[in-house]
This record gives structure tokens, C-alpha cells and sequence, in this order.
């Protein structure tokens, strides 16, 4: 007969190791060689036998003990043989409790404890401005409450539930099935009661048995400078109520941040763009810019050119951990040019177009009559122009 492998070494863990990290290493091996998992595979069917002989013994704490002192020869006398001849019958627990995470089946714990309520999940719709500095609202939710006729037990007042006969108030019934390894223990909710332990006789008739009723309430929602869209804000104790005496569950508020007109976010700074007249650019002025703050004024340097970006340091969203640090306004300035003018606005452009060395009225022969020798238009001339005049006011 080969000889045995030891033990820690077949799970792959150090003598010292604790009961999670044994317990870690025997659910990798056998859900890689399981035999379910391997159909046929009479290597792979070996493996997990001598990996569940292994997890046999070192999950138990005497087991272990004697193992680590007398090493194989300790279970020699009660049927140990060779690697299928560990007796498994007293480990059912221990294997329902593995099988049972990882194929979906086996022991399940026990749920007529006290457990917390689910959560709830609400939406809310806010401005920019409102996303920026924070605000509070109201939101108006069904939620239920302990029946106040029953105090929610669910039961017709007078009356008390009554120990489930099923599962005799653990809330879990046990049956047995045959494995590879002979009979396993495993556990299951109580189809009766639902895990609760108990059952009700006479239902209360404003509850109908549930122990909760449904009522409109008026939440109080403070939103946080700062948020973002799609971020949530949770409200400890406003979800649904707990069961068995836990506590309630949370209000989960999804925050919905509208479009603005004028503002962008990306982060925690804002974008936007402003319009300059041909004259702020060339001339330089102070411009009023719109921020989340209010309208503040900007001083254009002369011969800036459109598309330029400046940064308004500091007017940005605030930041959602710390009110003092906010992010930046960047905005992009535009230069605006005149579609429609008067014949004083021409006749200023015409002086002005003389001034930069240019002329409107070349082009035009005696008697009024165009001549077709090749002259730049007004606005290429312009550009022209005021490309240089820009690029002397550097």
C-alpha cells in the first residue's frame, strides 16, 4: 500500500495554520476536483478523497491534536487503511458546510434571529447651483411600520404566535442524503414557518398577519454641497423595519443633477464661455463673467484672441469631503463679430481698415465700375490686419 501523504501537505498549508486558512485550502481542492466537477476523472476523484481525508482531520480539534502527535498511525485502528478507508460518517456537518458554499446546496444559517430591514431606494432632482452649495428637500415615500394593532407579531390581538411544530422553533429543519462519503447532514429554512420559528394561528386583521402596515411620510433630505449626479446620500434607520427585534434598514437617495444652460461640470470644475465684443479683444476691458457665485468682473487683456481660456481660481464646486477646498471656473472667451451694421458702423470700419494700411474703396475704376484686377476682400484684409495688430501689442 503506498504510503500517506501528510496532511498539511496535501491541503498545502504551514503546521501552524489556523482553522480558516485549512478550511480556505480544502474548498479550492475540492471544488477543483470534485468529482462532479470531473466526471470520469478517476485522478481527479483520488485527489479529492485524499484532500477531504486531510480537511477530515484537521478541522477538528482532537482529531488534529492526535494527528500532530502520533501523525497517520493515530486513526490506524479504527478503519484508516489506505485513502478510502477514512470513516466519514461523523463528518456530515463538516461537509454539508462545504458542499453547501460552494454547489448551492447543504447547511444554511439559521434566520429566526433578529435581522436588519431591507433598504430602501428613493430619487431626488436638484438644480446645479443646488448640487454646488447643497440644499434640503422633501421627499414624500410609503414605508412600512410595526402594526400598532398588533404590535407586529401578526397576530390577532389576544393571541400569541405559536412554536413552529415543523421545526420546533429553530426555524431550520435537517434531513440526510447519501454521498460519496455516506450520509450528509444538511440544513434548510423551515418551509412553514419561513425561518421565523414561529406560526400564526388568528391573523390580525388590520396586518393580515404580515406585523406591518404601509403609511405616507414625509422624509427630510439634506443634500450636500458638492454632489454629483448619479451619487447617493443614505439615510441610517428610514428603510424598512427589521425582523425578530433588527434593526431598520437604510434610505438609499439617488441624486439627479438637471442641465444648465450656461455651466459644465467635470469634477469639481466648472466650465462655461462668455461673449467679448472685436473691441474688448483688441482694446482690452473689463468683462462681467457669470460663475455659480454671481457675476464678477474680468479684466481683458488687449489683442486677446477668441477661444482664449482663463481660469477663475477658487469658483469652482466645493468639495464634497472638505467646504473649504473648491475647484476652478475655466471659461472660454469669444469674440463676437457684427453681422448686421448701420452705415456709421461701416464708415468707422472703413476708417478703421484705412488706418491699418488698407483701403474698402480700392478696386473701384472711374465712373464707378469694378475693376477685375485681383484685390483681398474686406475680411481677409481685416484678419490680416488685425493679426498684426495683435502681434505688435505682444
Amino acid at each position: 500500500m503506498a504510503e500517506k501523504r501528510d496532511y498539511y501537505e496535501v491541503l498545502g498549508v504551514e503546521r501552524n495554520a489556523d482553522d480558516s486558512a485549512i478550511k480556505k485550502a480544502y474548498r479550492q481542492l475540492a471544488k477543483k476536483y470534485h468529482p462532479d466537477m470531473n466526471p470520469g476523472d478517476a485522478a481527479a476523484e483520488k485527489k479529492f478523497k485524499e484532500a477531504s481525508e486531510a480537511y477530515a482531520v484537521l478541522s477538528d480539534p482532537d482529531k488534529r491534536r492526535q494527528y500532530d502527535q502520533f501523525g497517520h498511525a493515530a486513526f490506524e485502528n479504527g478503519g484508516a487503511g489506505g485513502a478510502g478507508g477514512f470513516d466519514f460518517g461523523d463528518m456530515g456537518d463538516i461537509f454539508g458546510d462545504i458542499f453547501g458554499d460552494l454547489f448551492g446546496g447543504g447547511r444554511r444559517r439559521a434566520n429566526n434571529g433578529p435581522m436588519k430591514g431591507a433598504n430602501v431606494r428613493a430619487g431626488v432632482r436638484i438644480t446645479f447651483e443646488e448640487a454646488a452649495f447643497g440644499c434640503e428637500k422633501e421627499l414624500d415615500l410609503t414605508l412600512k411600520d410595526p402594526c400598532p394593532n398588533c404590535k407586529g407579531t401578526g397576530a390577532k390581538p389576544g393571541t400569541s404566535p405559536v412554536t413552529c411544530s415543523k421545526c420546533g422553533g429553530k426555524g431550520q429543519v435537517v434531513f440526510t442524503q447519501q454521498s460519496l462519503f455516506g450520509m450528509v447532514k444538511n440544513v434548510q429554512t423551515c418551509p412553514e414557518c419561513n425561518g421565523t420559528g414561529k406560526m400564526i394561528k388568528e391573523k390580525c386583521g388590520e396586518c393580515r398577519g404580515s406585523g406591518f402596515v404601509a403609511k405616507r411620510k414625509k422624509i427630510q433630505v439634506s443634500v450636500p454641497g458638492g454632489i454629483d449626479n448619479g451619487q447617493s446620500i443614505r439615510i441610517r434607520d428610514k428603510g424598512e423595519p427589521g425582523v425578530n427585534g433588527g434593526p431598520r434598514g437604510d434610505l438609499l437617495v439617488e441624486v439627479t443633477v438637471m442641465r444648465h444652460p450656461v455651466f459644465q461640470r467635470q469634477d469639481y470644475n466648472v466650465y462655461s464661455s462668455a461673449p467679448i465684443t472685436f473691441a474688448q479683444a483688441a482694446l482690452g476691458a473689463e468683462v462681467r463673467i457669470t460663475t455659480i457665485d454671481g457675476d464678477v468682473l474680468y479684466e481683458v487683456k488687449p489683442g486677446t484672441p477668441t477661444d482664449t481660456k482663463v481660469r477663475l481660481k477658487g469658483k469652482g464646486i466645493p468639495s464634497l469631503r472638505n467646504k473649504n477646498i473648491r475647484g476652478d471656473h475655466y471659461v472660454t472667451l469669444v469674440v463676437q463679430v457684427p453681422d448686421k451694421l448701420n452705415e456709421e458702423q461701416k464708415q468707422l470700419l472703413r476708417q478703421f481698415d484705412e488706418a491699418c494700411g488698407g483701403s474698402l474703396s480700392e478696386g473701384k475704376a472711374a465712373g464707378g465700375k469694378k475693376e477685375k484686377a485681383e484685390k483681398k476682400g474686406f475680411g481677409e484684409k481685416l484678419k490680416e490686419n488685425i493679426k498684426d495688430l495683435f502681434e505688435d501689442n505682444k
